[in-house]
């Protein structure tokens, strides 16, 4: 079997860190977004179908993810970053952005008090 002239010649590297500012820990990149995904979806079969309609990502891509084996791409991560707060926070760690963190709470909390009022205008109804 011959290689093909478009054929790769190198492996991509694995395990691409950040490096915190704050001296942190640091953690590679899929590690760190696998943490957060677990932290929001859980380990279940069906968070995996979430998050694969989500993205509109296979199945072992999706767990690949999930293992922390790879990261998402980049228009994978702003899908889960669009549905995800604690994928959006770890994005601003691994960015350096800390500052940034409590304003992406106070968004978080934002959507919750909707709810809550939503939930409170079903009840008065009923």
């Amino acid at each position: 079997m011959s290689f093909q002239k478009m054929d790769r010649n190198f492996q991509s590297k694995k395990g691409k860190s950040f490096h915190a500012e704050s001296g942190h820990d640091e953690r590679p990149f899929a590690a760190s977004i696998a943490m957060a995904m677990l932290s929001e979806w859980g380990e279940s079969p069906s968070a995996r179908k979430e998050v694969g309609r989500i993205t509109a990502a296979n199945e072992r891509t999706v767990r690949n993810w999930f293992e922390g084996r790879n990261g998402p791409s980049g228009e994978n991560l702003v899908a889960l970053v669009r549905h995800s707060d604690a994928v959006f926070g770890t994005v601003l760690e691994l960015s350096g952005r800390q500052a940034l963190l409590p304003v992406a709470g106070i968004l978080g909390l934002r959507d919750q008090l909707d709810a809550l009022v939503h939930a409170i205008d079903e009840l008065r109804v009923h």
